[in-house]
């Protein structure tokens, strides 16, 4: 049937609910430890339990991380805040209910910028709320019970809820990738979907291109990546244009995606804000925010990413491509500004950044943190390019190899031991030189008659003869002189 389809008369509306967890010692609203992993039910305490008569406290380091997000994503704050119980029962909610902001949440508003097919656009937000996180269920630990681990229980979390913006999956991918970017350079999260400290479920409807009305939404859940995010958006809109297209309803429903297939099943019927019976939670306080603290908050901030990207692309030049790769992530952003503290050769730079030393990271599998050499290291061996004394090749195989094998020792001292100084020298060239012209008499022929490209050849074969060690530009004039006369 599905071949038959025009799947290209419908239009998807994405609206995506992420919840990112803060990184705080604490929990939201206890002393107990935040921290990832631990021997299960370690990281509890009554008040996680929520034994009577426990009491919750707020942790202010989470409202002044979900501010700090607030601000970076053009946000309004909102000044009066207080919490709500949000009732529905699950297993490994000990307290029976989750709070959370309901009507009040803490940044309004906003939006996230994206690059996706060729065009950049912001992705408009309705909402950022702190809410604790539930527990955890594990079903594979016993054949006839589920385990349940309340570590995670009162866990600090944001919920970043965009508008319905978005009409495809890999607009979704790259918002999911942007906002990952975002948390993990303002250090609010560290993004890590494998271990379940950023999620996101997606809220999927279709129509006919053109209609302005929302269709049913099914929101689908339980997927650990931002690659199997992009994988269920495109399951459930193929699905749902099936449905439509054999004349079925689509029911609004919760759906689970399985990765091992690229498939999803309905968990439960969609619940409605009134099915969660949100009341004002009586045990905490209502709190103020005050123009102090935002603006502490404010005046913390890092430059972000894409003001990086602009102020690269302004200031020293780059191409677009090379802004945006170096500041991908933080610590790559870092190396590089301090690398250009250093040296005067900004383009040079950022290529050594985006080619061997990336190289070097992708072969290892490594972040920018493992990189053994400091900035004013390679800010030297730029330099030796630059004055001539090594070229980029020799630079790149040779010498950065032995300056990470040796970090103390110097690449012009590197180079001299192996004898990689560039020869300026016309009498030790020109030998070689013609010693090449001699061996490819057809393609001087070739050359004379018109085919300049051949100067390629030419200089290649100089430099594989003297090592690498005959200054390329030098040779070239040698050569066209030879060639010429």
């Amino acid at each position: 049937m599905s071949a038959s389809i025009d799947y290209n008369k419908y239009e998807a509306v994405i609206g995506l609910e992420v919840h990112a967890q803060l990184l705080t010692h604490s929990k939201l609203f206890s002393s107990d430890s935040a921290a990832f992993g631990g021997q299960p039910n370690t990281h509890i305490s009554p008040v996680t339990l929520g034994h009577p008569g426990t009491l919750p406290f707020l942790n202010r380091k989470a409202v002044e991380l979900a501010i700090r997000l607030g601000f970076a994503c053009h946000c309004e704050i909102e000044r009066e805040n207080f919490f709500a119980r949000k009732n529905y029962f699950y297993p490994d909610l000990p307290k029976g209910y989750q709070i959370s902001q309901h009507t009040a949440p803490i940044c309004v508003g906003g939006h996230v910028p994206i690059f996706a097919d060729g065009a950049a656009r912001n992705i408009r937000l309705n909402r950022i709320h702190l809410e604790e996180d539930a527990g955890k269920s594990i079903h594979d630990q016993d054949p006839h019970n589920t385990m349940v681990d309340y570590n995670r229980a009162g866990v600090p979390l944001v919920e970043i809820v965009t508008e319905p913006d978005l009409h495809h999956a890999d607009e979704a991918y790259a918002y999911l990738t942007e906002l990952r970017r975002l948390v993990r350079w303002l250090e609010v999260c560290d993004g890590n979907m494998e271990e379940g400290s950023m999620r996101c479920d997606a809220n999927i409807s279709i129509r006919l291109k053109g209609d302005t009305s929302l269709g049913t939404k099914v929101e689908v859940k339980n997927m650990n990546s931002i690659r199997n995010v992009k994988r269920a958006i495109e399951n459930e809109i193929k699905r749902q244009i099936e449905l439509v297209e054999a004349g079925e309803r689509i029911v609004q429903e919760t759906r689970s995606f399985e990765a091992s297939n690229g498939s999803s099943f309905p968990l439960r019927s969609k619940e409605e804000a009134n099915d969660y019976r949100y009341f004002p939670e009586p045990d905490l306080a209502p709190f103020r925010i005050t123009e102090d603290f935002l603006n502490e908050i404010r005046s913390a901030l890092p430059e972000l990413p894409e003001e990086m990207v602009q102020r690269y692309m302004q200031e020293l030049q780059l191409p677009e491509y090379d802004a945006r790769v170096i500041c991908d992530d933080k610590p790559t952003a870092a190396y590089f500004e301090a690398l250009i503290a250093t040296t005067p050769h900004h383009k040079a730079a950022a290529n050594w950044m985006l080619g061997p030393v990336k190289s070097w990271l992708n072969e290892r599998n490594g972040s920018m943190e493992q990189f053994p050499l400091q900035p004013a290291s390679l800010a030297e061996l730029i330099a030796l390019i630059a004055d001539g004394k090594v070229n980029f090749s020799i630079a790149s195989s040779r010498i950065l190899p032995a300056m990470i094998e040796a970090p103390g020792k110097t690449p012009l001292a590197i180079a001299t031991e192996l004898n990689l100084i560039q020869d300026k020298d016309e009498n030790s060239i020109l030998p070689v030189i013609e010693a090449v012209l001699a061996k490819y008499p057809g393609k001087v022929a070739e050359f004379r008659a018109g085919k300049k490209g051949l100067i390629g050849l030419f200089v290649g074969e100089v430099m594989k003869m003297s090592a690498g060690k005959a200054d390329p530009k030098l040779t070239n004039e040698l050569l066209l002189k030879q060639l010429n006369s």
